[in-house]
């Protein structure tokens, strides 16, 4: 296997542009979802749903990233345009994004405070005194999902007073095949099937690999979602299932006991699932342990490479791009977490 070294994504322009294929992933995956929870108190992207009801999603900051990240929102995720809000400190400048019916301003506190899904997209330096706007106004069950560079997430957890936070971390080999070509924007990379097949999980070919403790994040962060509106445990588990061990392997219609399903003992440990009541949701989980400590998922997705081989089918189908199980990536040793150190 190559060696493997961490270097900062930002660093390198192409390898910048190239990260948002993973992050479209997690934002795609995680707000089509969100609104299909099994779950009469349910939230959704229906223009008739209630306030309460709907997915509403806010951007703090709208420069590179952030205006990538909004494109992928309102053209890859269909986020009905009503349903987001960008706070930035240029919001007149946005004026394509106001024709279409995006709400653009500079108050960090009040889209905080409006959103279920928050992305923070803004400077490293600027986050300190973001994080003092507000994290009073953030609800218990609102995602954060940060693009801050070189803040870790036991750091985002202090600044915001918040554990529900998600945060993609990525690993880089040394020596690896250049794909990605220069300067494409998001939109175009997500039709590539080259870019696809480089950025699947588990895939080193173009050298960015993004740590399985992202996909865990996410995992647990539809759970929290979940919980937060009394859904059982029972329904949670089918909606994982169907979220993501949807697209099976020629080999699971051959052999069906080969094919993973999540169980209870997935997500927690043995003891707390005898005691736990058959209706009753899934206790509230710390994101930011989740992402920087051993789990049963974390030992559980090392181990099974059947699961790992369905969530890279789901991955490419999810763009489009139908592959042979002969072309299922792998890698021998699922890499482990980054180290997170406290700022």
């Amino acid at each position: 296997m190559q060696k493997q070294k961490y270097f900062h994504p930002d660093l390198v322009p192409w390898k910048r542009n190239v990260l948002f294929q993973d992050k479209a992933f997690s934002s795609r995956k995680l707000l089509q979802e969100l609104p299909r929870t099994i779950h009469s108190r349910t939230v959704s992207f229906d223009a008739a749903a209630t306030e309460d009801e709907k997915l509403t999603v806010g951007v703090i900051g709208c420069g590179h990233i952030g205006r990538q990240l909004t494109n992928v929102l309102l053209k890859t995720v269909s986020i009905p345009p009503e349903n987001l809000q960008i706070s930035t400190r240029r919001p007149d400048s946005l004026v394509e994004l106001r024709k279409l019916g995006v709400r653009c301003v500079y108050d960090n506190a009040a889209v905080a405070n409006w959103a279920k899904v928050l992305f923070l997209c803004c400077l490293p330096a600027q986050l300190p005194n973001i994080c003092l706007e507000i994290q009073s106004k953030l609800d218990k069950s609102c995602i954060v999902y940060s693009f801050v560079s070189a803040i870790t997430i036991p750091r985002l957890k202090t600044l915001l007073n918040h554990t529900n936070i998600v945060r993609p971390q990525y690993q880089f080999v040394e020596k690896f095949e250049n794909i990605w070509g220069e300067n494409e924007e998001v939109p175009a990379a997500l039709r590539n099937s080259s870019i696809i097949r480089g950025t699947c999980p588990y895939n080193s070919l173009g050298g960015v690999i993004l740590n399985v403790k992202w996909l865990e994040g996410l995992c647990y962060a539809l759970i929290n979602a979940c919980t937060s509106r009394g859904v059982f445990h029972s329904q949670v588990l089918k909606l994982l299932n169907k979220l993501f061990l949807s697209v099976h392997l020629e080999s699971c219609k051959t052999d069906p006991a080969s094919c993973p399903k999540f169980q209870l003992t997935d997500f927690m440990n043995k003891s707390y699932v005898r005691n736990l009541y058959k209706k009753r949701p899934f206790p509230w989980f710390d994101l930011t342990t989740v992402q920087t400590k051993e789990t049963p998922f974390s030992q559980h997705i090392s181990a099974t490479r059947a699961l790992q081989d369905h969530i890279s089918l789901l991955y490419c189908e999810s763009f489009g791009l139908s592959i042979g199980e002969e072309e299922l990536p792998y890698i021998s040793t699922v890499l482990q977490p980054l180290e997170e150190v406290s700022d």
